[in-house]
């Protein structure tokens, strides 16, 4: 009786995670749409506020800087309400509020005056730092249970075929969106439509989240140093505060002024929604393309020399907006392509690095340092940018000309900045499975960069049983990491 109960049980189990698993890429897969909206720059946000109601620079600066500050504030929150409900009521409760203040921007949008820029900025500021800090609870909260309960040993699997089924929902949303808004002219009643198929879509995500039959894993105790000695182990970590200072010299760069990289295409060379929607289409195909690759290399020669090399390949296109006019546009095309493809590897090294570098005793202290430093340099550098355009296009009327000098900034900094990468001590790999939240910025900034495709990784290194069950063993030692360093999630 006992041997019957216990199979019967064993094989309930199994049914519940295989419909869990199902469920989990379907709730993926109707997610994105209002998931990719709530980056700082994307297609819909960027329409929102430079062509519908054309607000002040300083304005779009403050706007881009509040997801920023989200991940912040969810440092102080997320750990308060873990302790008050389970992490599935936390992920859907948070993923509710931020479905219900897209719905209401979508239901207040016509009374927003858009013959005032001043009040229209008031409006949409206090929306976006509220449906932020919703997101970034969401989004923090929903790694950590997924975590709960896929195990270990089918995460690689798994993940990379949702990442692949969910990149057709996002690239369909940004086509779609970006063809809509640009074919009526940027109307009102264009973003409301958009934001209720993505506030419908999200209804039946958040639906199949809640009757998920997850089952949580069993955890063995880990003891817990005091806050002081885990202090001290973190500031005696030298190689991570300077890598913590180069990710901070590094969200300043992409921050200050790339939010209006996609401002720029609309007002200064006259592109459409539609043609920046397939720009960012474009980058994030490549990048998605060529990450195994990367990731090949990261294993074989170490993640920064990798990172300088993708650092470098990437920002020297970026010198090339300096000469980017209405005539040239045409070679925004392959800028992308190649900043998507080059991009990727720095990007999944910055994971795979930090991986190394946190101390292990004090895992939870160093990401809640590293970012609550790059989230809060993340937040300032925007409305710097924003500041900078608004006093120099004031004083020149050579609109061009002030973006062309201004965009100089970023990859001269970027590159400045790999001197802080360079001494980094990189040490052996740590035996971490997933580092939930530590990724936020990184997920935040794919927007600027049209990486959105990176929204949805999971970043973890498979457990060896799992990596030998997809290495045959008649490859070498130094094959058998080549899949190893991420997986995919929202």
């Amino acid at each position: 009786m006992n041997a019957t109960t216990a199979r019967t049980t064993a094989l309930q189990r199994k049914a519940d995670l295989l419909r869990s698993l199902r469920l989990c890429t379907a709730e993926g897969i109707m997610a994105m749409p209002i998931v990719t909206m709530s980056l700082p720059v994307n297609v819909f946000m960027t329409a929102l506020v430079a062509k519908a109601f054309v607000l002040p620079k300083t304005t779009i600066g403050l706007i881009s800087a509040l997801p920023f500050m989200g991940n912040f504030l969810q440092i102080f929150v997320s750990s308060l309400l873990a302790r008050w409900k389970p992490v599935k009521v936390i992920t859907v409760g948070a993923a509710a509020l931020h479905l219900l203040s897209w719905s209401s921007l979508g239901a207040l949008l016509p009374w927003i005056p858009k013959n005032d820029p001043t009040a229209a900025g008031h409006w949409l500021t206090a929306w976006f730092i509220t449906t932020s800090c919703f997101g970034a609870i969401a989004g923090v909260s929903w790694n950590a249970w997924i975590q709960d309960w896929v195990p270990d040993r089918i995460r690689g699997k798994y993940f990379g075929r949702r990442n692949a089924t969910l990149q057709i929902s996002t690239l369909t949303f940004l086509l779609v969106a970006g063809w809509s808004l640009a074919h009526w002219d940027y109307a009102i009643p264009v973003f409301q439509a958009i934001i209720v198929a993505a506030v419908g879509m999200r209804i039946f995500s958040l639906r199949w989240q809640w009757i998920s039959p997850t089952r949580p894993r069993r955890h063995t105790a880990t003891p817990r140093l005091p806050f002081a000695d885990q202090l001290k182990v973190v500031l005696g970590s030298r190689s991570l505060l300077v890598f913590i200072a180069f990710g901070a010299v590094w969200s300043f760069a992409a921050n200050c002024f790339g939010p209006f990289y996609h401002v720029f295409m609309f007002d200064q060379l006259g592109l459409s929604s539609f043609e920046v929607g397939l720009l960012a289409m474009l980058a994030q195909l490549t990048g998605a393309l060529s990450l195994p690759a990367w990731g090949h290399l990261l294993d074989r020669y170490g993640n920064k020399s990798v990172m300088t090399v993708s650092l470098i390949l990437w920002q020297a296109q970026n010198f090339l907006w300096y000469f980017v006019v209405p005539e040239n546009r045409g070679m925004l095309y392959a800028m992308w392509i190649w900043g998507g493809a080059t991009g990727a590897g720095f990007v999944l090294g910055q994971f795979t690095l930090l991986l190394r570098l946190i101390p292990l005793e004090a895992k939870n202290l160093a990401i809640g340092v590293n970012l609550a430093a790059t989230s809060l340099v993340a937040a300032i550098a925007p409305i710097t940018g924003g500041a900078v355009l608004t006093w120099a296009l004031a004083r020149w009327s050579d609109a061009l000309a002030v973006h062309h000098v201004c965009f100089l900034l970023q990859p001269l900094l970027a590159l400045l900045g790999c001197t802080l990468l360079l001494r980094v001590q990189e040490p052996r790999a740590s035996s971490l499975t997933m580092v939930f939240g530590a990724m936020r910025n990184i997920r935040t900034l794919s927007g600027v960069f049209g990486l959105s495709f990176l929204v949805n990784y999971v970043f973890y290194r498979p457990q060896k049983s799992e990596v030998r069950a997809l290495v045959s063993p008649k490859k070498s030692s130094a094959n058998t990491n080549r899949d190893t360093n991420a997986r995919i999630s929202k």
